[in-house]
């Protein structure tokens, strides 16, 4: 069966958290690009979610359970199909962190990596974890890119170090690619290495390469303001980043810099009126990347793990405690989720 026959994966993120809301708003108000998909979750759950976000007018939003993944495929519009998991609580406290709901996020994240990389559905789509509740639930990976990457390491028999993941947050106008991911500032300009960085190129150079049909082009921030203004404020341009660019362009990888952070994401930033010069920037560190991204529009950002032998994309917000519950979290980001892992699918 090929990829764009297998249903789409979805998991309902922690309970406590806006996901399993988002999830159903989706289902409800994307029904021809949610069609195909499922939930890997809670029945009781999902059901809550669809009644918090009912309103006067609106029809009912049904919750249908299915025995396998194939029967995805057959759901009708507007219905939220469920494969329930066996030991997932039906009620958690919303909007408080709890191992209980941080056990539950981890649990279908697993199973619906282990079902793609079995080659059952062609992608995977993860509604936002809580990091404080997965370390409470005792997992040992502060989210879902780490988790992921134990997952496809144990699945093809390698060591975790076998299997380099990045991580890419990506809309309509701009993508970016984070040479280190989930670490303190101090350990990720550490991470600047010139092994990390080629490394970074190559991934990214090869997962847009089969997304766009054609060589991505490739700019690279500084780690330093100015990118080290030719040494003045940091050498780490001269002595890591550019030697790691000229491997990169000798193996003929379009790619451009060290370029200086502060101006290198409105070159790549693509409008209507004003094309990108390019298709992607690697970033040095989490936020150097991400806030760019996130400032154009957070219900636009995608996440996507690439290095993974399976498609997995995620909403670029997090479990909005403070909001959840209420049917009131936009469900935007996710429905691009889905689109985009359609595409790389």
């Amino acid at each position: 069966m090929k990829n764009h026959l297998k249903p789409i994966a979805i998991t309902q993120g922690d309970p406590a958290g806006i996901g399993p809301e988002i999830v159903a708003k989706a289902f409800r108000d994307a029904p021809d690009v949610l069609r195909g998909c499922f939930v890997v979750g809670n029945v009781a759950t999902l059901r809550r979610a669809a009644g918090c976000i009912a309103r006067p007018g609106i029809p009912s939003l049904p919750v249908a359970v299915i025995d396998g993944v194939a029967d995805a495929l057959d759901a009708p519009p507007r219905c939220v199909p469920v494969l329930p998991l066996a030991g997932l609580p039906d009620t958690v406290a919303v909007g408080q962190v709890s191992a209980e709901a941080g056990r539950a996020a981890a649990d279908c994240v697993q199973w619906a990596a282990r079902a793609a990389l079995r080659g059952e559905v062609a992608a995977l789509v993860t509604a936002p974890l809580h990091k404080e509740a997965l370390s409470a639930a005792g997992v040992d990976y502060p989210g879902h890119t780490e988790l992921l990457q134990a997952e496809a390491a144990a699945h093809q028999g390698v060591a975790l170090d076998a299997m380099p993941v990045r991580m890419m947050l990506a809309s309509d106008e701009l993508r970016t690619v984070l040479v280190s991911i989930h670490v303190s500032l101090r350990d990720a300009i550490a991470a600047v290495t010139e092994a990390n960085v080629l490394q970074t190129v190559q991934i990214a150079h090869a997962a847009l390469l089969r997304t766009l049909g054609r060589a991505p082009r490739i700019a690279v921030a500084g780690l330093n303001p100015h990118a080290g203004e030719g040494g003045l404020f940091g050498r780490e341009e001269l002595e890591i980043i550019a030697p790691a660019l000229a491997q990169l362009r000798a193996q003929g990888v379009d790619v451009h810099g060290p370029l200086p952070p502060d101006t290198v994401f409105m070159r790549a930033r693509h409008t209507e009126t004003h094309p990108g010069e390019f298709d992607v920037v690697i970033a040095m560190y989490h936020d150097q990347g991400l806030i760019p991204v996130k400032y154009l529009g957070v219900d636009k950002g995608v996440n996507v793990t690439l290095g993974l032998p399976l498609v997995r994309t995620s909403p670029d917000h997090g479990t909005a405690f403070n909001i959840a519950g209420q049917g009131v979290a936009d469900a935007s980001s996710l429905i691009e989720a889905v689109r985009m892992a359609r595409q790389f699918a």
